[in-house]
């Protein structure tokens, strides 16, 4: 195969296998922000916490990391369940969420990453799973598991999320209940347990994908500021609500930045990735996977 065009195949390849990664971080935001429209800034804090907390359960019981944040998710759901108890109860029933919610998530944040440093220090954590080292080739083209089992992982995880949302009645409710709260209340469900039960899932999402971010690559109490911008511009470019289009917008971001770095140099990379955010944006408002209004 032609070098120029191996490198190619192969950036275009690690770009989806990283557009995979940040579809796994992103489709908890997706649900937070684009159904419930709550902007959790600190979505990308509680994947760092759920890497950090799968590095200690698999160190500590010799697991799989992936296994280990299966086990987790119900506790991230509960932590989940009690930040939007909290965030409820003190800003959203008066009407305060946008500016004083905002404020809260920020501190939710704070509070996470200091904690994270109090614990366990500013180094950088990792987990070595038993495929970490194994890697494909066919021809010139390489496949390295470390990459492939997560992403795969997290793939897997969004599409029976979106089954789920898609086919049961509380799915349904969860996709309503930004929309029409009150038509909600004459069906006899109540928003504010919906609200609660679909944000717990979006911080369940998080700890899983920072099991799929700990083998990936080693992660420090900072991490998370690396993803900010990425996760919340996939919602946006992916249409808010829907996770396919989640799914589609992180496995274009993914590509974009590999193979423009791949050429041009990794400084270029997000310049070009957020460029076809704006661009999708002034083309299609609503997103690739939005409803025009």
């Amino acid at each position: 195969m032609d070098p120029e065009l191996a490198l190619l195949v192969n950036a275009i390849i690690s770009g989806l296998l990283l557009g995979s990664l940040y579809a796994a971080a992103a489709a908890g935001l997706a649900i937070s922000f684009g159904m419930l429209d709550i902007v959790n800034i600190a979505h990308p804090a509680l994947v760092v916490l759920g890497a950090f907390a799968v590095v200690v359960v698999s160190g500590g019981l010799g697991l799989d990391p992936l296994l280990s944040a299966v086990l987790l998710a119900p506790g991230f759901w509960l932590l989940g369940a009690g930040i939007y108890t909290a965030y409820h109860h003190f800003f959203e029933r008066r009407g305060d969420q946008a500016l004083h919610g905002l404020a809260f998530f920020f501190g939710v944040m704070f509070i996470i990453e200091v904690g994270l440093v109090m614990v366990f220090g500013a180094d950088q954590r990792y987990v070595d799973p038993s495929y970490a080292s194994i890697t494909y080739y066919f021809g010139d083209i390489d496949l390295p598991l470390r990459m492939l089992v997560p992403g795969a992982s997290a793939l897997a995880t969004i599409g029976a999320l979106a089954l789920y949302l898609r086919t049961t009645f509380t799915g349904r409710a969860i996709a309503a209940v930004a929309q029409d709260p009150e038509a909600l209340r004459l069906l006899a469900i109540d928003p504010v347990r919906i609200k609660r039960f679909a944000f717990g899932i979006s911080v369940a999402l998080a700890g899983l994908a920072g099991g799929a971010l700990v083998v990936v690559q080693p992660i420090d109490p900072w991490s998370g500021h690396v993803f900010i911008g990425r996760v919340f511009a996939i919602v946006i470019m992916g249409g808010m609500a829907s996770l396919s289009g989640c799914v589609l917008a992180a496995l274009a971001f993914g590509v974009a930045e590999n193979v423009t770095a791949a050429f041009y140099g990794p400084s270029w990379s997000p310049a070009v990735a957020f460029g076809a955010l704006l661009l999708v944006l002034a083309f299609r408002p609503q997103g690739l996977f939005g409803r025009a209004a």
